[in-house]
C-alpha cells in the first residue's frame, strides 16, 4: 500500500481510535482466503530446501567427472560437481525409483492380461522451462546420470526443436514472429513420435533442427532405438490437452521436470547468452544471426531486450509458466543459476 492511501485510511472519525491488531484469531475467512494465507493447505507440492534435498543422494557416488560436467554446461551457466552431486544426483535417484516402480506395474499388468512376452514400455520424462533457464543442461545431466543406473542403461534425449515447422511453413502460416509458441510446432508429429517410442517400435526418427541456420535440416534425423528412458526437452512440453488437441504429449510422460526462476533473472541470463553467442556462433558465415555479429555491447543488449519483451517473455507468461503446476517436480533457481529448492508433487 502506498503512503498516499495509508494516510487516507486513517482520516475521518476512526482516526482517533486505535485499531485492534488483525490476527488469525479475530478474523473469519472463507476457504479461498485460507488458501491464500496458508497455501500449504492446497498446494500439490512438497517444498524441500537444498540442504535437505542434497542428503537424499544417500551414499550414491557421483559417477561423473569434472570434465564431463563441464561439457554439460550451457552458455553463462554455473555448473560444478557440487551442483550435480547435491541437486541432480538425488533427482536421478528419485527418477530411477519411479522407473523401477513403473516397470513393475507394467509387469503386473501384462501378467493380468496374459501378455507377459510384450516388451516393457519406455519410461518418458519431460523437461520444460523458459528460454535460457537451463533446461537443456538439466536434460543432458539427467541423460548421463540415469544411464549409469543398472536398470536403465539406454537413455535417449530429443528436443522439441526438431518438431518446429520449417521456416518456410511458419512464413506461409503468417506466424514466423511466433516461433517457439505452441502453434509453431507440429504437435501431431511430436505426439506420434513419442507414442511410437513408448509403444516399443524398433526405430523412430525425429527431424533435426540446426541452431546455426535456425531451421529444420532436410533429410537429417535423430534415430531412437527402443530406449529404457526417453527424455523430451522443450519449452511447451507440459501443455495440457485442448479441444483441438485432445491428447497432449504430456499425457505420455511418466515423470516431468519444470526448471523455474524469476522472470528478471531469466531475462538477464538470456541477455548474457546473446552476448556470448554474438562473440562465437554468430560470427560463423553460415549463421542465421550473422548480421548481429558486429553489434557493440549496448546495441546487443538493446536487441536482446527487444526479443525478450516481444517474444520470450510473452511466451513464458502466456504458455510456459502456466504449465509449471503440471510438473512432477520443480527445480527453483536463484540469480546465480543454482537450485535452492525443489518442489515435489505429493503422491
Amino acid at each position: 500500500m502506498s503512503e498516499k492511501y495509508s494516510e487516507g485510511a486513517v482520516n475521518g472519525s476512526a482516526r482517533s481510535k486505535e485499531a485492534a491488531p488483525v490476527t488469525a484469531e479475530n478474523v473469519v475467512v472463507g476457504p479461498e482466503t485460507q488458501a491464500l494465507i496458508r497455501p500449504e493447505l492446497t498446494s500439490p507440492f512438497i517444498e524441500i530446501g537444498r540442504a535437505e534435498w542434497a542428503r537424499l543422494a544417500g551414499e550414491t557416488p557421483l559417477p561423473l567427472t569434472e570434465k564431463e560436467v563441464e561439457s554439460f554446461r550451457g552458455l553463462g551457466e554455473v555448473l560444478d560437481l557440487a551442483e550435480v552431486s547435491e541437486v541432480y544426483l538425488p533427482l536421478s535417484r528419485l527418477i530411477n525409483q519411479y522407473a523401477i516402480a513403473a516397470r513393475e506395474m507394467h509387469q503386473r499388468t501384462r501378467r493380468f492380461l496374459h501378455r507377459e512376452d510384450e516388451r516393457p514400455s519406455t519410461f518418458v520424462i519431460g523437461v520444460a522451462g523458459s528460454v535460457a533457464v537451463g533446461k537443456s543442461t538439466v536434460a543432458r545431466i539427467l541423460r548421463d546420470l540415469l544411464a549409469r543406473w543398472p536398470e536403465t542403461p539406454h537413455v535417449a534425449l530429443i528436443t522439441t526443436d526438431g518438431f518446429l515447422y520449417p521456416n518456410a511453413e511458419l512464413e506461409r502460416r503468417g506466424i514466423s514472429h511466433r516461433k517457439g509458441f505452441p502453434e509453431s510446432y507440429d504437435r501431431r508429429a511430436l505426439l506420434r513420435f513419442v507414442s511410437q517410442v513408448k509403444s516399443g517400435m524398433p526405430e523412430v526418427r525425429a527431424p533435426h533442427y540446426s541452431h546455426l541456420v535456425y531451421d529444420i535440416v532436410p533429410d537429417e534425423y535423430t534415430t531412437v532405438r527402443q530406449p529404457d528412458i526417453l527424455i523430451v526437452e522443450g519449452l511447451n512440453v507440459l501443455q495440457a490437452p485442448s479441444a483441438d488437441h485432445p491428447l497432449a504429449v504430456s499425457d505420455l510422460f511418466d515423470f516431468s521436470v519444470y526448471v523455474d526462476a524469476r522472470t528478471a533473472d531469466i531475462e538477464a541470463w538470456f541477455t548474457k547468452r546473446f552476448l556470448r553467442l554474438r562473440d562465437s556462433a554468430f560470427s560463423d558465415p553460415n549463421s542465421f544471426f550473422r548480421k548481429f555479429a558486429n553489434l557493440d555491447d549496448e546495441q546487443s543488449k538493446a536487441y536482446a531486450h527487444e526479443i525478450w519483451k516481444a517474444i520470450n517473455e510473452p511466451n513464458l507468461v502466456e504458455n510456459i509458466r502456466p504449465t509449471r503446476a503440471r510438473a512432477t517436480l520443480v527445480l527453483r533457481k536463484e540469480a546465480n543459476h543454482r537450485v535452492q529448492k525443489v518442489l515435489l508433487r505429493k503422491l
